[in-house]
């Protein structure tokens, strides 16, 4: 009998190991994913349903952001060495990580999503080694993306090209116009 309660044990030690390695290698993975983000959301999920949770991440993906639940104390052994360090006070209870390399991409989700939806609650963010508050998160996604300015500034380049490849034009068609309106004018005559 002693023999059957001690292969339990050792099937104990081997899952134990096991279980370490798969924390150890969560714990690189989360730190490598701190590591490429410039902006790192935490929420608190209050009950979301699979299908609500589904869309959410749908969400987030189509905008280049990630989103994950974690459980607290792996997360904050992520976090040390990276520049949300500061995070480490708002992981406790249910939480979840939205994360992006875009400043703005995963707080617009996140707060579009939590203002249909009272089961996902802002905690803050990490915005490089800045923490913002709830608040900071929702004036953050107020602003526009990365790829908005991209296109606005693009946009505002192009306008004075446009403009002057019109001002060039101008004399020529007009010149056009008055030797058209000249050879008309002899036809009538």
């Amino acid at each position: 009998m002693p023999e059957r309660q001690a292969l339990p044990l050792r099937r104990l030690v081997v899952e134990t190991n096991v279980d370490r390695t798969e924390k150890s290698e969560l714990v690189a993975s989360l730190h490598e994913k701190f590591a490429g983000a410039g902006l790192v959301v935490v929420t608190h999920n209050l009950g979301l349903t699979v299908a609500e949770t589904t869309d959410l991440r749908r969400k987030i993906r189509v905008a280049g952001a990630g989103f994950k639940v974690t459980k607290n104390r792996l997360t904050r052994l992520a976090l040390a060495g990276t520049k949300f360090e500061g995070l480490e006070k708002l992981f406790t209870g249910p939480t979840a990580i939205a994360y992006s390399a875009d400043p703005v991409a995963a707080a617009k989700v996140v707060v579009d999503f939590a203002k249909s939806n009272e089961k996902l609650v802002i905690l803050g963010a990490g915005l490089g080694s800045n923490v913002l508050n709830a608040e900071g998160v929702k004036a953050l996604a107020t602003l526009p993306s990365l790829d908005e300015l991209r296109g606005r500034l693009l946009g505002m380049l192009q306008t004075p090209a446009s403009r002057i490849a019109s001002v060039l034009q101008a004399p020529g068609a007009q010149l056009a116009r008055v030797l058209n309106a000249y050879a008309t004018r002899d036809e009538a005559a």
